[in-house]
């Protein structure tokens, strides 16, 4: 889906509609030390380091991308989602 890379919407900080700056979202680097992950590791790293059977889901095929607005006068972030599920974006 085609999406703009600037685009007009309220600021909260502003008070009003202001243009803003979308970057898609990506998330940080996972925590080494994330209950999770210790999980993981315990279950991979024992016995005779057999495969670590756990339940496979399926996952859905398109995900509902997230958006970081950025507004060009006071610079404030706000998380921004259309709601959609879609495969590919592509800003112009």
């Amino acid at each position: 889906m085609k999406f703009p890379k600037e685009k007009k919407i309220y600021c909260k900080k502003c008070k009003k509609h202001t243009k803003h700056k979308m970057k898609e979202f990506k998330s940080g680097a996972k925590r080494t030390l994330a209950a999770g992950n210790r999980r993981h590791e315990r279950n991979v790293n024992h016995g005779y380091l057999g495969k670590y059977k756990y339940v496979v889901l399926v996952k859905k095929q398109n995900k509902r991308p997230t958006f970081v607005a950025e507004c060009v006068d006071c610079k404030k972030k706000i998380p921004y989602s259309l709601g959609k599920r879609m495969k590919k974006i592509v800003q112009q």
